[in-house]
């Protein structure tokens, strides 16, 4: 969200903030507003060095701007997902189940002489 602030913009904020606050307590309200700042932006900061101190070395190896909600792309997670290696089993004695598909089970069990498979509820 952009609040394209211009210095025309400021010019009439700052005008406005003088006419309605008056000359006199103007000083005062921009300090404040100065010590509000420089506040927030400490808190950022400890936030942040906190995080470093918990997380340790692995806070160097985040890359940042790939979490950055901004960058957030749904065709892009798709087509990584998609495109992932599926994993491997782990242990070679273990052996994935032989899938046979409906067409080459049909001639499997014509060639034994059994009847075709029949789903009496597809009718």
């Amino acid at each position: 969200m952009s609040l394209g602030l211009t210095f025309e913009k400021l010019l009439l904020i700052g005008l406005i903030a003088v006419l309605l606050i008056g000359p006199d307590r103007l000083p005062m309200y921009a300090a404040q507003l100065g010590r509000l700042v420089r506040s927030l932006r400490d808190m950022a900061s400890g936030a942040k060095d906190r995080m470093r101190e918990e997380m340790g070395p692995d806070y160097d190896d985040i890359d940042w701007k790939k979490l950055d909600p901004r960058q957030y792309d749904p065709r892009r997670i798709v087509r990584e997902a998609l495109l992932e290696d599926e994993e491997k089993p782990t242990s070679p004695t273990v052996a994935a189940p032989k899938r046979e598909s409906a067409y080459a089970q049909r001639q499997r069990l014509i060639r034994e002489g059994k009847p075709a498979p029949f789903d009496v509820e597809a009718t």
